[in-house]
């Protein structure tokens, strides 16, 4: 299977269980909706940060549906002002280039330093969609899964809501 083995190896050792597809390479989220498949299942969209010093980084994520207003975020979240993780910043925190930023990169943060901000659909939504840290493959999990691995890899997290729901 495509992906680090980190993930496949933390995923087996706390029982959680995940459908897998490959695709080709997906490095945007335009991109990956084009080989998106559905079926119950929603595309998140996974975005680094960094805080304006530079000491402190965040993981966002959310459904990909929605468009990302970093000013809004910056408002909701109370962090100060936000930019753009570096690609170094991102090899150095998460273990992976540009296009494969992923929930599952936190295997990698040993050290729990990344914040994890989870947009409350994603809390409700029936499944999720993540690359295995290789932007050439996707694993769904079930809400249930995602919980219990962001539960078990030990990051700081939050719920919140990042976007007002537009479906209804």
């Amino acid at each position: 299977m495509i992906g680090q083995s980190q993930v496949y190896s933390f995923l087996e050792a706390h029982e959680i269980s995940f459908e897998y597809y490959e695709h080709p390479e997906a490095p945007t989220i335009e991109i990956a909706k084009q080989f998106y498949r559905g079926e119950g299942t929603t595309l998140c969209k996974n975005l680094f940060f960094r805080n304006h010093k530079g000491n402190k980084h965040y993981l966002v994520i959310m459904d990909s549906r929605h468009d990302m207003d970093i000013h809004k975020i910056e408002k909701i979240l109370h962090q100060g002002k936000l930019s753009f993780a570096s690609s170094e910043r991102m090899m150095r925190y998460l273990g992976v280039t540009p296009g494969s930023v992923s929930l599952f990169n936190l295997v990698n943060d040993v050290n729990h330093e990344v914040i994890l901000f989870v947009d409350e659909e994603l809390w409700r939504a029936e499944k999720v969609s993540f690359h295995p840290n290789d932007n050439r493959a996707s694993l769904v999990i079930s809400s249930d899964a995602m919980k219990k691995f962001i539960n078990a890899v030990g990051n700081r997290f939050e719920t919140m809501k990042l976007y007002e729901n537009t479906d209804e």
